[in-house]
């Protein structure tokens, strides 16, 4: 259902994926910085204030997301504690020191073998998801210890996109993607202590999106 507060509620949403405010995330879109604010929703005589199409469309282009997302955001399909009602299925679940041993994967990035713990998410179509557990803080401030992100070894990725990179030297990091060439793949922290990285493609097993985290 497409209600004043699930839209409202999708903007935060989407300003917190990228590290955001809501008054962060208008002004990385060229907004007021008070366009987002709680004041803003709602008008002098009560009734409910919304977003306009150009504050919505500025600040998709603004975070490289797309207005199926957005509207993933606003019905919840995105939120797996959210979504009783979807179809769903169980999928993998492994730590992130798993993920970063040998063996465990196939050639497309995806958990090999059986015997994994597993939690439950909505079936929303894709082939092959999985979930890993944080540890540690390695990850801060956007994922904390126990957190868990659900990737898609199976989705394209594009600048902008957070993936899970593994190397071949068994690393394994939550990055941005910032630039992707025939040779190599540049990486923004984010953790802002950490500095962006140029990794060989190569020298990477294989690059996952993250499509949700529990935060």
């Amino acid at each position: 259902m497409l209600s004043h507060d699930r839209v409202w509620a999708a903007i935060d949403t989407l300003a917190r994926r990228h590290g955001l405010s809501p008054s962060g995330l208008a002004r990385r879109a060229g907004l007021d910085p008070t366009t987002f604010n709680p004041s803003k929703r709602v008008a002098g005589d009560g009734r409910p204030r919304w977003p306009s199409t150009e504050s919505l469309a500025k600040i998709l282009e603004a975070t490289r997301s797309d207005l199926t997302e957005l509207f993933d955001m606003v019905t919840d399909r995105d939120r797996p504690d959210l979504a009783g009602k979807a179809p769903r299925r169980t999928v993998p679940l492994l730590g992130i020191a798993q993920a970063g041993a040998g063996g465990f994967f196939d050639d497309g990035g995806f958990p090999a073998g059986t015997g994994w713990d597993e939690i439950t998410f909505p079936d929303d179509g894709r082939e092959s998801v999985y979930a890993l557990e944080v540890t540690g803080d390695s990850m801060h401030p956007l994922y904390r210890d126990g957190d868990m992100l659900i990737v898609s070894p199976g989705s394209a990725v594009r600048r902008g996109d957070r993936v899970v990179v593994k190397t071949l030297e068994g690393e394994v990091m939550a990055k941005v993607l910032h630039r992707q060439t025939a040779r190599n793949v540049e990486l923004h922290s984010l953790n802002p202590e950490h500095e962006a990285r140029t990794i060989e493609l190569k020298d990477i097993e294989w690059i996952a999106r993250i499509i949700w985290a529990s935060q």
